[in-house]
């Protein structure tokens, strides 16, 4: 894999992901004149058919993470090396606040802007927990099952998730911090990214040590069948 090429990809990815979560609201919200529900669904859509999309053309690159915590485990498995992980996270918070000015600009809204919509509380906490945790599960469970189904099942996932978490489902740092710069639809406050991406890890850390719980089962019981199967094989 072709570092820079990747790190390019990766770039380019989490900026047109952001276009379409900022871009796809702000046109939902405009459409639906005032009718919420509307908008969420225009914008949950577009959402998981961009990924779809993105995931397919830049996986082969880069992996196509576009995600802090998605690269922070596959770091942690041993699949992207620390200073890759490093760039690529560096990466997706540079990609993501282009990405948010693209959208201002094809909407001739002001470039950066202060988000406005409040998203704190326990219960947008814990959606962001399960968002992530959910997000990061799909993908691994994936890899293990149905690897050639990553791009449909993450698209699949987070269209879903817009709609049964309270948070709408941001599950990504990068992400985050970028929807704090649009004052759109899918902005968040300044004040409320520190919370979210706090749940974002905590969602991250619970997949993790849950992986690599099941991951000793599965050792623990792989060496007590091979020496059970030594055992039977020895003459009595």
């Amino acid at each position: 894999m072709n570092a820079k090429l990747a790190l390019l990809a990766e770039g380019l990815g989490t900026a047109a992901l952001l276009a379409i979560v900022v871009g796809s609201g702000h046109m939902g919200e405009q459409l639906a004149q005032g009718n919420a529900a509307v908008a969420l669904l225009a914008n949950s859509l577009a959402t998981g058919a961009g990924l779809y999309v993105l995931i397919t053309l830049l996986a082969p690159v880069s992996g196509a993470h576009f995600n802090p915590v998605v690269s922070a485990t596959m770091c942690w498995r041993g699949e992207l090396s620390l200073r890759k992980a490093a760039g690529y996270i560096v990466t997706q918070f540079i990609g993501a606040i282009i990405g948010v000015v693209i959208a201002h600009a094809m909407f001739d809204l002001p470039l950066l802007q202060a988000g406005t919509h409040a998203r704190s509380g326990a219960g947008q906490w814990l959606s962001e927990i399960v968002a992530t945790a959910g997000l990061l599960a799909t993908i691994l469970l994936a890899q293990r099952a149905r690897s050639t189904q990553i791009p449909a099942l993450v698209g699949s996932y987070i269209t879903a998730a817009y709609w049964f978490t309270a948070s709408t489902s941001f599950a990504n740092p990068a992400v985050t911090l970028a929807r704090a710069l649009t004052d759109t639809f899918a902005g968040i406050r300044p004040a409320d990214v520190a919370g979210f991406i706090a749940a974002q890890c905590i969602g991250a850390i619970i997949v993790i040590a849950t992986s690599r719980a099941l991951a000793l089962r599965d050792r623990r019981a792989n060496a007590m069948a091979v020496e059970a199967t030594s055992s039977a094989g020895k003459p009595s």
